[in-house]
């Protein structure tokens, strides 16, 4: 695939090598631009071999990563042809992230202490129920297919942005009165006001939500609120929400390869208590990619194909 070009970095950005020559440190900390990988072996939930422990060790955080490759890797090798072919892809052809968060957290959620996601509460755990029983029947249209197959919204794009198999990859450039995301996964882009303007009237509802920014000190801080209720945050967790959706982010420069990204999500008719993530950004040399995704589609005609065989093969009769 082609690479996205993004002239808007060249120019504008105030790399960080230079930051010792500027007159406001505070204003070099404040520059978040540049092309970042959020790709980790880091889970999003602790796994129960770590109960209690927060924090790796240097030599923990090695072995940790070692077993982990290995893992994803053994995962999608089957022991023969056939098991291997419905194991999907190996890992030479994903792109995870190598290496824990640099803090060496052993999840991104880090609130609740015990690194896990809240219960639903009994009105999202009925709506999760009814979802799952959905996605067994056939499809009737493309609105019955999910999201991310039908290249509207990938689960990794959030907000909040959370890794995953590949296009870990975000670009970001800022310009007075805003700062904007480019996301490669399914090309979205989020473009964030920083000028004190109020959020969008409550009766308007977006895929991303809506968002304003504000900095506190050298932490640019981004409220998003007015979602559509329609999609999920994560892959590897599958995240609902709805409506009632209010997330908090906050990007925080810490060195010149590094932004600690943190995030809270609060819907209280989803989780039963709001709760926390944490990760680290890495700078990458880029490009961003094009992720053409229509283009080569299959999987919508192939299921919605499927389905109306179904459907044919049951109104025959036959077995």
């Amino acid at each position: 695939m082609t690479h996205r070009l993004f002239p808007l970095l060249a120019g504008v950005a105030i790399m960080w090598s230079v930051a010792g020559q500027s007159p406001s440190a505070a204003k070099a900390r404040r520059d978040l631009q540049g092309i970042w990988s959020i790709g980790t072996a880091t889970p999003f939930e602790r796994p129960a071999e770590l109960a209690g422990k927060p924090y790796f060790t240097e030599e923990e955080a090695a072995e940790f990563e070692k077993q982990t490759a290995i893992s994803r890797d053994a995962d999608r090798r089957g022991a023969s042809p056939d098991a291997d072919l419905r194991s999907a892809y190996n890992n030479g052809w994903y792109d995870w992230g190598s290496k824990v968060v640099k803090t060496r957290r052993t999840s991104i959620i880090i609130d609740p202490a015990d690194g896990r996601v809240p219960p639903l509460t009994p009105k999202a755990q009925e709506a999760y129920r009814a979802a799952a029983q959905r996605r067994l029947q056939p499809p009737a249209g493309p609105e019955d297919i999910g999201l991310a197959e039908r290249c509207l919204v990938f689960p990794t794009a959030g907000p909040p942005m959370l890794p995953y198999a590949y296009n870990n990859n975000y670009g970001i450039v800022q310009s007075p009165g805003y700062v904007m995301i480019s996301i490669e996964m399914v090309h979205d882009v989020r473009m964030i006001p920083i000028d004190g303007r109020p959020h969008l009237d409550s009766a308007i509802r977006q895929w991303l939500g809506d968002s304003r920014g504000r900095w506190e000190g050298n932490t640019l801080v981004v409220d998003t609120t007015n979602f559509n209720g329609k999609t999920r945050f994560g892959f590897l967790y599958n995240g609902l929400t709805d409506e009632n959706y209010h997330l908090t982010e906050r990007f925080t420069r810490t060195d010149p390869d590094t932004i600690l990204y943190q995030f809270t999500v609060d819907d209280p008719t989803v989780y039963v208590r709001p709760f926390t993530g944490e990760l680290t950004m890495s700078r990458i040399p880029g490009p961003l990619y094009e992720y053409a995704c229509h283009e080569g589609n299959y999987a919508m005609t192939g299921m919605l194909g499927g389905a109306r065989a179904q459907e044919k093969k049951a109104a025959s009769g036959k077995p």
